[in-house]
């Protein structure tokens, strides 16, 4: 607990054994005595708050209704029901205060991940300073159990990095020289050094610190809704718990019992639980997302995540590994050494993730004198002149494009085939690896109300066909350019139905940005990703995806059982109070009880 709860709980503590000592006296007045004294005990606060509130303007407030009910309690020589009114209130306080608390937990411990200081060398000697001294090139050394403060590359050391604050995974990984590291990571192995390649306010960590503050500030409709709602609803009351009071009295003359009507009506009528509970329950849900590593940058993105009808992915890097691996060699008059010798050659002069996997099958004698007048043919592959030979490799389209006769390969996975001086000898085939997990997460999102999934890929069809297959998607476009993936995303949207895009965050921030909620997957250190997506995985997790959806629908529904709960007891013991049926401590209950209850609904949004 913190001194403040504690405080408050000395203070009901405190008020209970007075109160309780109030029932047991036999003298009135020393009863009364003690009534008074556990009233301002536990209700000194609040009599100060709706004071300072008066004279500021705010008069309707929850501390306003609580003052005058109970005064009007007292005056009414209500001393009991007067006291137990603010007892119960304050336990109510009590509860929400330990409620708020165990939910910033764990976004608290997500803010915690920005380092105080960073190691630098000055004049020989290892020295702290404060991470924003630190230029972009400089040399920062980070020591067993240090979290790294800016993001960088490591230049000289060994070590093992724990990510399970960003990313929500136990599992450390390692890192060597020339290994790109991320703030906010600890170093678990032994001393690293690393040069920065970013600015501390432009490092990973900070990024993640401004966007969970910034996420309690863009509230959900909901929230919004019931924040108006106290607004208009507490003067609204007000002044019918007046004409309960006063009309009826005038008609029949019986002050006492309409008097008291009008103030059971007023506690019961404090819109606390719903004030406290539907902002609490949207917390708690970016808190136990955080906590595994999904990065929310508001209430509204969680509402509108609950309301998603249909789930668009990417497909490389999201549904794939996005890291390519040879599949199978097929070679026609040549050896296969051969075959991977020339590809190898060929292929490391372009920038493609095939080709860089096709690079890999021969280091052995690479010699870059040997090769000339490399070029890549966009849509079709590269040429490039070996030990005066020409070496054609790439798709069907190039062969065909230069009259070639070639053995066709009968695999849906993407094959490049090879020719030396305009004669076939071979193909390799490749694959991008479905993701283990993809599945599962589909199965999931239809699980938890997603009625239709989508792949938009840029790839050929045979390979969309295939990872639609091995996933369980719903339907597939394939051989789409970028902006022809923003016209499809528009189309799929025009039937009416909530969207929700899932991209790699490297080359999808047109997408992201056009889909009603954009989630960037395996975008740890991803600057386009973070600032593009509504919601951001911090590591390679599809089914993370599924989680989402699945927390924003659960908050969701609580929020509705909160309100639905909330405001039936309430109406109900109003109306009862009225007619004369309900008593003080049932309007206790409609009030306290029903908070205590909607904000522990609110807390299992919290919990895993």
């Amino acid at each position: 607990m913190t001194k403040k709860q504690k405080k408050l709980l000395t203070k009901i503590i405190v008020s209970g054994i007075l109160f309780v000592g109030g029932f047991i006296v036999p003298y009135e007045w020393v009863s009364l005595l003690l009534f008074v004294a556990a009233y301002l005990t536990v209700g000194y606060s609040v009599i100060i708050k709706a004071v300072k509130n008066i004279r500021q303007g705010q008069v309707f407030d929850e501390n306003f209704l609580m003052l005058v009910a109970t005064l009007g309690a007292f005056a009414l020589r209500e001393y009991s029901e007067a006291v137990a009114v603010m007892l119960f209130y304050q336990v109510g306080e009590l509860f929400e205060s330990i409620a708020v608390g165990r939910s910033r937990k764990s976004v608290s411990e997500l803010i915690n991940i920005v380092p105080e200081y960073a190691n630098i060398m000055v004049d020989g000697e290892l020295t702290q300073v404060m991470p924003e001294e630190v230029e972009v090139g400089d040399i920062i050394i980070v020591r067993t159990g240090e979290k790294i403060a800016i993001d960088g590359i490591i230049v000289s050391g060994q070590t093992v990095i724990e990510s399970s604050a960003l990313t929500g995974e136990s599992v450390p990984t390692e890192a060597a020289v020339g290994d790109e590291v991320l703030s906010g990571c600890i170093n678990l192995g032994s001393t690293i050094e690393i040069r920065t390649t970013k600015e501390f306010e432009d490092s990973t960590a900070s990024k993640i610190m401004y966007l969970v503050e910034e996420a309690s500030s863009r509230k959900a409709k909901t929230e919004s809704f019931i924040t108006k709602f106290a607004r208009k609803y507490t003067p609204c009351v007000v002044i019918a718990a007046a004409v309960i009071a006063l009309v009826p009295s005038i008609i029949t003359g019986d002050w006492a019992t309409w008097v008291s009507r009008a103030l059971l009506f007023l506690v019961v009528s404090c819109p606390c639980a719903l004030v406290i509970s539907v902002p609490l329950t949207f917390f708690c849900s970016i808190g136990r997302a955080s906590a595994s590593g999904i990065l929310i940058k508001g209430s509204n993105f969680l509402e509108l995540a609950a309301k998603a009808e249909v789930a668009v992915f990417d497909k490389t890097g999201t549904l794939t590994e996005g890291r390519f691996e040879v599949a199978e060699i097929k070679t026609y008059g040549v050896a296969e050494n051969e075959l991977k010798y020339y590809l190898a050659l060929a292929e490391s002069y372009v920038d493609h993730p095939i080709a860089r996997c096709i690079a890999q099958l021969s280091n052995e004698g690479k010699d870059h004198d040997e090769v000339t007048d490399v070029k890549q043919l966009p849509g079709f592959g590269v040429s490039a002149v070996i030990n005066g030979k020409t070496l054609l490799a790439g798709n069907e389209a190039l062969m065909e494009r230069n009259n070639i006769e070639y053995v066709k390969s009968e695999s849906e996975l993407t094959v490049v085939y090879a020719a030396v001086d305009g004669q076939f000898v071979g193909y390799v085939t490749v694959a991008d690896r479905v993701k283990d997990r993809a599945e599962k997460a589909i199965f999931r999102l239809r699980k938890n109300g997603i009625k239709k999934t989508v792949m938009l890929t840029g790839d050929k069809e045979k390979i969309g066909r295939y990872v639609a297959d091995k996933t369980g998607i719903d339907e597939f476009y394939a051989e789409l350019l970028p902006d022809q993936k923003v016209e499809r995303l528009c189309e799929i949207r025009q039937n009416g139905q909530s969207v929700i895009f899932v991209g790699d965050g490297l080359n999808d921030a047109p997408v992201l940005t056009e889909a009603d909620i954009g989630i960037a997957m395996g975008a740890l250190g991803s600057d386009a990703a973070i600032e593009a997506a509504d919601i951001v995985i911090m590591d390679d997790d599809i089914e993370k995806v599924a989680l989402t959806v699945e927390i924003s629908r659960k908050t969701l529904r609580i929020v509705r059982q909160n309100i639905i709960f909330a405001l039936g007891i309430k109406f109900a013991i109003m109306l009862l109070g009225i007619f004369g049926f309900a008593n003080m401590w049932m309007a206790v209950f409609a009030d306290v009880g029903v908070s205590v209850i909607a904000i522990l609904n609110a807390l299992r949004c919290g919990g895993r």
